[in-house]
């Protein structure tokens, strides 16, 4: 089986839209994704019915947790934007019934979907949705060890949208470094599957993951699209700062 893993969609439309293209062309069995669809991005509503559409799974993301709850641990910047996403989400494009269903998707989103040998997680296997694994928590050997024990193989996750792979070595190996296919092993694995819509790596295009288990691989792919589309809209929006549109052009 093949499957597609996508992260961090952010309400970026046009990210979206060319990744979805991009993985038709392999094609895949499956598409997770791994949260945070909505948040900081200019099409919410519609990345939402993209995803409702097209994943088997969906997990729940921090920011789509923070569009259902209070915020929790948000500088302003992603705190005004949630609060414009909540609004979009309950005045948005579609009828009624399309609003209530948006909000009834986000509201039965798991945290985490466990099949044994793979976990698949937003954060990190320690808090499914809120936890960060920064590639320096290589250094880190404690939070690493306690990590590795919540797992039995490999757990998949998103939230830092900068992707790699965590070993039990205490490494952390890039996509470049593995020139973009890893090969699961016997050994444990935290993978990060990158961002869809804003991707932190200072690579600006679109990052996505396929996980072939008959294979045992990964395969991290990039996909350009169209930055300045999607920076335009979030610069004509005032309750999202312009800083948001800024980044999806550095990668960073």
């Amino acid at each position: 089986m093949k499957r597609a893993l996508i992260s961090d969609i952010h309400g970026n439309l046009e990210a979206l839209n060319a990744v979805l293209a991009d993985i038709k062309t392999i094609p895949v069995d499956e598409i997770y994704c791994l949260g945070d669809i909505i948040g900081y991005g200019p099409n919410p509503c519609e990345c939402l019915d993209l995803v409702m559409k097209s994943c088997h799974s969906t997990i729940l993301g921090n920011h789509d947790q923070a569009a259902l709850f209070d915020p929790e641990g948000f500088n302003p910047m992603a705190l005004q934007a949630i609060y414009w996403t909540r609004d979009q989400l309950d005045n948005g494009p579609g009828s009624a019934q399309q609003i209530n269903t948006r909000w009834d998707f986000l509201g039965e989103l798991p945290r985490q979907i466990d099949e044994g040998e793979f976990r698949f997680v937003h954060g990190s296997p320690r808090d499914p949705t809120n936890e960060y694994v920064f590639p320096e928590d290589i250094f880190n050997q404690r939070k690493m060890e306690m990590l590795f024990a919540k797992i039995e193989h490999v757990c998949f996750m998103g939230h830092t949208h900068l992707p790699g792979i965590f070993t039990t070595e205490c490494e952390f190996v890039s996509p470049e470094e593995c020139e973009y296919v890893y090969h699961i092993g016997t050994n444990k694995a935290l993978i990060n599957v990158g961002s869809v819509g804003q991707p932190r790596d200072e690579d600006n295009r679109a990052c996505y993951a396929i996980l072939d288990s008959e294979a045992k691989t990964v395969t991290y792919r990039r996909v350009d699209y169209d930055r300045d589309v999607t920076a335009n809209k979030i610069y004509a929006i005032p309750d999202l700062s312009d800083a948001l549109g800024d980044r999806l052009k550095h990668g960073r």
